[in-house]
Protein backbone atom coordinates (compact mmCIF):
# COMPACT_ATOMS: atom_id res chain seq x y z
CA UNK A 1 0.00 0.00 0.00
CA UNK A 2 1.22 3.99 -1.30
CA UNK A 3 2.10 5.47 2.25
CA UNK A 4 1.01 9.17 2.22
CA UNK A 5 3.16 12.09 1.61
CA UNK A 6 1.06 14.28 3.70
CA UNK A 7 -0.40 13.89 6.99
CA UNK A 8 -4.38 12.90 5.87
CA UNK A 9 -6.91 14.05 8.55
CA UNK A 10 -8.72 10.88 9.48
CA UNK A 11 -11.83 9.46 8.15
CA UNK A 12 -15.47 10.52 9.18
CA UNK A 13 -16.84 8.93 12.56
CA UNK A 14 -19.97 8.24 10.18
CA UNK A 15 -18.10 6.46 7.38
CA UNK A 16 -15.57 4.81 9.98
CA UNK A 17 -18.62 3.45 11.75
CA UNK A 18 -21.06 1.67 8.73
CA UNK A 19 -17.79 1.00 6.85
CA UNK A 20 -18.84 -2.77 7.61
CA UNK A 21 -21.86 -2.71 5.58
CA UNK A 22 -19.05 -2.12 2.51
CA UNK A 23 -17.46 -6.14 1.73
CA UNK A 24 -14.09 -6.19 1.04
CA UNK A 25 -13.36 -5.83 -3.00
CA UNK A 26 -16.41 -3.42 -3.35
CA UNK A 27 -16.19 -0.52 -6.04
CA UNK A 28 -16.56 2.43 -3.54
CA UNK A 29 -17.34 5.88 -4.94
CA UNK A 30 -15.68 9.14 -3.34
CA UNK A 31 -17.91 12.26 -4.24
CA UNK A 32 -15.96 15.00 -3.71
CA UNK A 33 -13.66 12.94 -3.23
CA UNK A 34 -11.07 16.30 -1.54
CA UNK A 35 -8.01 14.67 -0.02
CA UNK A 36 -8.89 11.39 -0.71
CA UNK A 37 -9.38 10.74 2.46
CA UNK A 38 -12.12 8.53 2.53
CA UNK A 39 -10.69 6.38 -0.72
CA UNK A 40 -7.41 6.13 1.24
CA UNK A 41 -9.82 4.49 4.20
CA UNK A 42 -11.75 1.92 1.90
CA UNK A 43 -8.29 1.05 -0.23
CA UNK A 44 -6.68 -0.06 2.79
CA UNK A 45 -9.75 -2.22 3.50
CA UNK A 46 -9.35 -3.75 -0.04
CA UNK A 47 -11.95 -1.81 -1.64
CA UNK A 48 -11.36 -0.66 -5.57
CA UNK A 49 -12.18 3.27 -5.17
CA UNK A 50 -13.17 5.64 -7.56
CA UNK A 51 -13.09 9.60 -6.48
CA UNK A 52 -14.18 12.19 -8.44
CA UNK A 53 -13.75 15.83 -7.71
CA UNK A 54 -12.64 19.01 -9.24
CA UNK A 55 -9.51 19.13 -8.04
CA UNK A 56 -7.48 16.17 -7.89
CA UNK A 57 -4.21 16.84 -7.08
CA UNK A 58 -4.37 16.63 -3.54
CA UNK A 59 -5.94 13.15 -3.83
CA UNK A 60 -3.41 12.19 -6.22
CA UNK A 61 -0.58 12.86 -3.87
CA UNK A 62 -2.10 10.55 -1.48
CA UNK A 63 -3.37 7.78 -4.00
CA UNK A 64 -1.59 8.28 -7.28
CA UNK A 65 -2.06 4.56 -8.52
CA UNK A 66 -6.66 5.04 -8.00
CA UNK A 67 -9.10 5.96 -10.31
CA UNK A 68 -9.41 9.61 -10.03
CA UNK A 69 -11.90 11.80 -12.43
CA UNK A 70 -11.46 15.28 -12.76
CA UNK A 71 -15.08 16.65 -13.27
CA UNK A 72 -17.33 19.75 -12.56
CA UNK A 73 -20.32 18.25 -11.27
CA UNK A 74 -22.23 21.14 -10.69
CA UNK A 75 -21.87 22.57 -14.44
CA UNK A 76 -20.91 19.68 -16.40
CA UNK A 77 -22.99 16.37 -17.43
CA UNK A 78 -21.97 13.46 -14.75
CA UNK A 79 -18.83 11.86 -16.46
CA UNK A 80 -19.44 8.38 -14.90
CA UNK A 81 -21.25 6.83 -17.52
CA UNK A 82 -21.60 3.70 -19.11
CA UNK A 83 -20.75 3.96 -22.69
CA UNK A 84 -22.60 1.61 -23.91
CA UNK A 85 -26.09 2.22 -22.62
CA UNK A 86 -25.24 5.84 -21.57
CA UNK A 87 -26.75 5.14 -18.21
CA UNK A 88 -24.65 6.03 -14.67
CA UNK A 89 -21.86 3.75 -13.98
CA UNK A 90 -23.01 1.31 -11.10
CA UNK A 91 -21.23 1.22 -7.87
CA UNK A 92 -21.58 -1.49 -4.83
CA UNK A 93 -20.98 1.68 -2.34
CA UNK A 94 -21.20 5.53 -2.90
CA UNK A 95 -19.79 8.01 0.06
CA UNK A 96 -20.34 11.77 0.39
CA UNK A 97 -19.15 13.94 2.96
CA UNK A 98 -19.21 17.81 3.58
CA UNK A 99 -20.71 18.29 -0.03
CA UNK A 100 -24.42 18.90 -1.24
CA UNK A 101 -25.40 19.30 -4.54
CA UNK A 102 -29.09 18.85 -5.04
CA UNK A 103 -29.48 18.11 -8.89
CA UNK A 104 -27.10 15.23 -8.69
CA UNK A 105 -28.96 13.32 -5.69
CA UNK A 106 -30.98 11.15 -8.55
CA UNK A 107 -27.75 10.75 -10.84
CA UNK A 108 -26.16 9.55 -7.38
CA UNK A 109 -29.05 6.85 -6.69
CA UNK A 110 -28.87 5.77 -9.88
CA UNK A 111 -25.70 4.74 -9.63
CA UNK A 112 -25.84 2.26 -6.75
CA UNK A 113 -26.00 -1.20 -7.54
CA UNK A 114 -28.59 -3.64 -6.13
CA UNK A 115 -27.67 -4.37 -2.40
CA UNK A 116 -25.11 -1.18 -2.70
CA UNK A 117 -24.44 1.26 0.42
CA UNK A 118 -24.65 4.86 0.75
CA UNK A 119 -23.57 7.00 3.25
CA UNK A 120 -23.88 10.36 3.22
CA UNK A 121 -22.70 12.72 5.74
CA UNK A 122 -23.38 16.87 5.08
CA UNK A 123 -24.23 19.93 6.83
CA UNK A 124 -27.79 20.62 8.12
CA UNK A 125 -29.94 23.80 8.46
CA UNK A 126 -28.91 25.13 12.14
CA UNK A 127 -25.02 25.68 10.63
CA UNK A 128 -25.62 29.12 9.51
CA UNK A 129 -25.59 30.14 13.27
CA UNK A 130 -22.36 28.44 14.12
CA UNK A 131 -19.71 28.77 10.96
CA UNK A 132 -19.65 28.03 6.81
CA UNK A 133 -21.47 26.82 4.96
CA UNK A 134 -24.36 29.30 5.47
CA UNK A 135 -26.21 29.45 2.38
CA UNK A 136 -29.35 27.75 2.54
CA UNK A 137 -28.37 26.04 -1.13
CA UNK A 138 -25.49 24.03 0.69
CA UNK A 139 -27.48 23.00 3.81
CA UNK A 140 -29.73 20.28 4.10
CA UNK A 141 -33.25 21.21 4.97
CA UNK A 142 -34.98 19.20 8.53
CA UNK A 143 -35.53 15.51 7.34
CA UNK A 144 -34.18 16.36 3.84
CA UNK A 145 -31.64 13.52 3.33
CA UNK A 146 -34.07 10.95 4.61
CA UNK A 147 -36.58 12.08 1.94
CA UNK A 148 -34.06 11.81 -0.75
CA UNK A 149 -33.25 8.13 0.29
CA UNK A 150 -36.87 7.32 1.03
CA UNK A 151 -36.39 4.60 -1.83
CA UNK A 152 -33.64 3.07 -0.13
CA UNK A 153 -33.54 0.82 3.65
CA UNK A 154 -32.46 3.53 6.06
CA UNK A 155 -30.13 1.52 8.15
CA UNK A 156 -29.25 4.76 10.12
CA UNK A 157 -30.16 8.18 10.35
CA UNK A 158 -28.85 11.21 12.59
CA UNK A 159 -29.95 15.11 12.21
CA UNK A 160 -28.36 17.28 14.78
CA UNK A 161 -25.45 19.36 16.42
CA UNK A 162 -21.82 18.16 16.73
CA UNK A 163 -19.08 19.62 18.60
CA UNK A 164 -15.89 20.43 18.21
CA UNK A 165 -15.92 21.70 15.37
CA UNK A 166 -19.69 22.94 15.91
CA UNK A 167 -21.93 22.14 12.92
CA UNK A 168 -25.40 20.54 12.83
CA UNK A 169 -25.25 17.91 10.24
CA UNK A 170 -27.37 15.24 8.80
CA UNK A 171 -26.28 12.08 8.20
CA UNK A 172 -27.40 8.56 6.76
CA UNK A 173 -26.85 5.06 6.14
CA UNK A 174 -28.54 3.35 3.72
CA UNK A 175 -28.90 0.22 0.93
CA UNK A 176 -30.44 0.02 -2.29
CA UNK A 177 -32.90 -3.41 -1.46
CA UNK A 178 -31.83 -6.42 -3.24
CA UNK A 179 -34.02 -9.96 -2.95
CA UNK A 180 -32.24 -11.65 -0.48
CA UNK A 181 -30.59 -15.44 -2.02
CA UNK A 182 -31.74 -16.83 1.55
CA UNK A 183 -33.73 -20.18 0.91
CA UNK A 184 -36.19 -19.30 3.41
CA UNK A 185 -36.34 -15.39 2.35
CA UNK A 186 -35.02 -14.03 5.39
CA UNK A 187 -34.36 -10.55 5.21
CA UNK A 188 -30.72 -9.09 4.98
CA UNK A 189 -29.44 -8.53 8.58
CA UNK A 190 -27.26 -5.26 8.67
CA UNK A 191 -25.83 -5.24 12.29
CA UNK A 192 -25.22 -1.96 14.30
Amino acid sequence: MHTPHRQLSAPSPWIQRWSHLIPPAASVLDVACGSGRHLHWFAGRGCKVTGVDQDIESARQVMPNVRLVRADIENAPWPLVNEANAEPELFDAIVVTHYLWRPLMDTLLASLASGGVLLYETFAAGNETVGRPARPDFLLKNGELLQICSVLHIVAYENGFLEEPDRFVQRIAATRIFTPSAPNGAPARYAL
